[in-house]
């Protein structure tokens, strides 16, 4: 007995990295099926028979759905079981997969999807609180920064996964294999999540969820989302979709007001405003909401363009992006562990090497012969690759560097939202600036010059929010170096 107390701490240590691993790999799984499905896209419009606003939906239906439920299970998680949650969502995630893999037709692959993301949205908001919890002081740098290398390698790895999946099942039938995966590793991920992790009750105080708040806050989520889910490019792209951002403004405005005047009466809002007067934890939201609009918009561009212009195959086009996981993993561990040291001049370093590997990528497919293309895009890749992992998980250590433990599952579900949510934007804009393009010239133009142009207009977008990064990450700087701070501190 009194050797298991003396060892108590030091077994809680040991214990820690088992729990992060455990988190850090759902969180994998969970971001590969957002990045996986892209190389899927012609396969299920073959098999399907679809257009690009059903291939839209399968894509951003899923992020939607998860944006939704970010912030309010952020709560419901800092006020009961992390852990509950966690296993919750990872099972019914697993078993959303196994729907998405048997589905006979776009509408039930469609329903998968969204199933999967209402999981997600549970599970989610649960690992950035948990590694808060888990992780004090320095050792919270270290562990986001591996984090960060982690999630970095599974947006990049995506696509291959998919690629590999489709060589192996066949064009017809092998996105199946891209949800089957997910069985085996989910009901992995759930025993260990369930020995691992730190059993919680939370505060133990009656649980409390604003529910006007919810309801504000989902229908201000959905106003903003829907007409990005519907903009695909085609010619009859509905225009009285753009309405629904008046929606937006209106249902955004009730919102703030109505969380100022429900915590004035001493009660916890769904949205504390008062995160949002954290300069660290504000401007990393941009930051991560304007990168992640570009990163996944970015491949998912690179992979069709591959495909459908170059004429690669699925497994060929994937590859072109492995050097991007690789360094970005290598530099996403490297920059947790120089963010102490070199604060935010780390994250503006990164964006300007990913906003120049951009520029080389357009370059790359204008003016080279398309033999060269891919070998030329997959050097870029890697050069790019090392500035976004300098951009993760040192934006993520500096944002929650000031946010108590007990907003922690909160804070990171806001920031998450906002990752999601530019992540769809980023994809939709971009996605429609591709497809409007080949619409407008084939007939006009060669169809690899209508390509061409298309992906050009579409990077244009993804260097846009990339710019948008890189001006709230100097933005920042400044403020700091104005209060004096030290490059690494908050």
């Amino acid at each position: 007995m009194f050797a298991m107390t003396a060892t108590e701490p030091e077994a809680g240590a040991l214990r820690r990295w088992p729990a992060f691993w455990v988190c850090a790999g759902v969180a994998s799984l969970t971001i590969l099926d957002m990045t996986k499905v892209n190389v899927a896209l012609p396969s299920i419009e073959q098999a399907f028979e679809v257009g690009s606003t059903e291939l839209q939906l399968v894509l951003s239906g899923y992020v939607l759905a998860m944006g939704l439920l970010l912030v309010p299970m952020g709560r419901v998680g800092d006020q009961r079981s992390r852990r509950t949650l966690f296993v919750s969502g990872l099972t019914l995630f697993t078993l959303a997969s196994v729907l998405c893999a048997l589905a006979p037709n776009a509408e039930v692959l469609l329903v998968g999807r969204l199933v999967q993301g209402i999981a997600a949205g549970i599970h989610m908001p649960q690992v950035i609180g948990l590694i808060q919890q888990l992780f004090p002081g320095k050792e919270r740098g270290q562990a986001f920064g591996l984090f960060g290398a982690t999630i970095g390698l599974a947006t990049a790895f995506g696509p291959m996964v998919g690629g590999l999946s489709i060589a192996i099942g066949g064009v017809a039938d092998g996105w199946r294999g891209i949800f089957w995966m997910n069985l085996p590793l989910g009901a992995i991920a759930v025993v260990f999540a369930l020995r691992l992790l730190p059993r919680d009750r939370g505060s133990g105080r009656r649980l409390t969820l604003d529910p006007v708040g919810i309801v504000l806050f989902g229908g201000a989520v959905l106003a903003l989302m829907l007409p990005f889910l519907f903009t695909t490019g085609a010619p009859d792209d509905p225009a009285e979709r753009w309405w629904s951002l008046a929606g937006f403004a209106v249902l955004l405005i009730a919102l703030v007001l109505w969380e100022r005047s429900y915590e004035a009466r001493g009660k916890a809002p769904l949205l504390p405003l008062s995160l949002f007067a954290v300069p660290s934890f504000r401007n990393g939201a941009v930051v991560g909401t304007a990168y992640f609009a570009a990163m996944p918009a970015m491949f998912l561009l690179t992979t069709l363009f591959l495909q459908s212009g170059v004429q690669l195959t699925a497994l060929t086009a994937a590859f072109v992006t492995i050097g991007f996981a690789l360094t970005s993993s290598v530099s996403s561990w490297l920059g947790g562990r120089l963010v102490a040291r070199r604060g935010r001049g780390l994250v503006v370093l990164g964006v300007s090497v990913m906003l120049v590997g951009v520029a080389g990528m357009v370059l790359a497919a204008l003016l080279l012969p398309p033999g060269a293309v891919g070998p030329v895009m997959a050097a870029i890749m890697i050069v790019s690759g090392i500035g976004g992992g300098f951009v993760i998980s040192p934006n993520q250590t500096l944002m929650f560097s000031e946010v108590p433990v007990r907003q922690a599952g909160l804070a990171g579900s806001v920031g998450q939202l906002g990752q999601r949510i530019g992540s769809a934007i980023g994809m939709a804009i971009a996605l429609s600036l591709f497809y409007s393009t080949l619409y407008r010239e084939r007939g006009e133009v060669a169809d690899l010059v209508a390509y061409h142009d298309g992906y050009a207009l579409g990077m244009a977008s993804v260097g846009a929010f990339l710019a948008l990064a890189l001006a709230a990450g100097i933005a920042d700087l400044a403020q700091r170096r104005r209060a004096g701070d030290a490059p690494g501190e908050a």
